[in-house]
């Protein structure tokens, strides 16, 4: 009696030690839940900030909890048109710092080494990533980047679906010049494009004309909302070409009112961006479908706020998301 006692006990040990490691499977096989961990601030978000004391919002960017920098031009390397053109829209925008801040990439280096910060990219003019690449590229592997892109077509360069065509090729020249220089080039679509014209989709054009191993794209989810474009579907239907990404929220579902391509459409829905997590727009679902497509970099960008409170926010949401991967 007491033989078949300890067997039922041994067995039963067995089946229940079987269903726990079972459940430990499934839990690690069906659990697939991840968190972003490195967090990124495109530096356009805080001008002022860095206009008045440089290495003091590096601090702050840093205390907050951001990782990762995203830096915008004009830089001293620079060409003179892109200069000019800085120069003359300034007045406008409150602030004229671009690029280093009246620093050498080097010195910029020493600071983001100070405050464990670094930097994986950078905006760059049309114009300078044409004619200057090799000067990019110096300066991108004193900093560690490894990205350059263009925030944005020219406006005078898209007028027609011809224009995309032949934007789309100069792409390929461009990602062939930073490929030489061990950089990667992404195209960081504005929401323009979105629309059908001559019977195709601009931005399909330029994704489908362009050589995936050359030329990558920065995702700007609130941008390409008011486009009226579907985030997911690009996202799945063309894996490890958005590489990186831009992240504000919107605070209900707003459109361009036309196709999205002037000044005068963007700032009309500036006053309904605001800090991840505080809008409309299925961050969890959009930001687990760009992890699992190969995206890389997500950037907080809220255009010029200079706000702590509101990129802390953004910061903190991000950090706590549990994404599906």
């Amino acid at each position: 009696m007491m033989k078949r006692r300890r067997f039922i006990k041994s067995t039963a040990a067995v089946v229940a030690g079987s269903l726990l490691t079972t459940d430990a499977i499934k839990a690690a096989v069906f659990s697939n839940k991840s968190h972003l961990d490195k967090i990124g601030l495109q530096l356009f978000s805080v001008p002022k900030m860095l206009e008045k004391d440089f290495e003091g919002a590096m601090k702050t960017l840093s205390d907050i909890g951001y990782k990762e920098l995203e830096f915008f031009g004009p830089y001293p390397f620079s060409t003179d048109s892109a200069k000019k053109f800085w120069d003359s829209v300034t007045p406008s925008l409150g602030f004229s710092g671009s690029g280093y801040f009246g620093r050498t990439a080097q010195q910029v280096k020493e600071i983001l080494d100070r405050y464990n910060l670094t930097t994986p990219s950078m905006h760059v003019d049309l114009d300078t990533l044409r004619t200057k690449m090799n000067d990019i590229g110096e300066a991108a592997h004193v900093l560690g980047q490894t990205y350059a892109g263009l925030p944005a077509i020219p406006a005078d360069q898209r007028h027609t679906l011809d224009d995309y065509k032949h934007m789309a090729d100069k792409f390929n020249k461009i990602g062939e010049a930073a490929q030489k220089v061990s950089l990667k080039f992404f195209y960081h679509n504005h929401g323009y494009g979105l629309k059908e014209m001559e019977g195709k989709i601009p931005f399909d054009v330029i994704l489908e004309r362009t050589d995936p191993n050359l030329v990558f794209l920065e995702m700007d989810i609130y941008w390409m909302t008011a486009g009226g474009a579907d985030l997911v579907k690009y996202l799945d239907n063309n894996p490890n070409r958005f590489k990186l990404m831009h992240i504000k929220d919107m605070l209900k579902q707003v459109r361009f009112a036309g196709d999205g391509g002037d000044p005068k459409q963007w700032i009309e829905l500036f006053p309904y961006m605001t800090s991840a997590g505080s809008g409309v727009l299925d961050l969890k679902t959009i930001l687990s479908h760009a992890k699992k497509s190969g995206m890389e970099h997500f950037i907080v960008e809220q255009d010029r706020v200079d706000d702590t409170n509101a990129l802390r926010k953004s910061c903190s949401y991000l950090a706590s998301l549990e994404l599906n991967t």
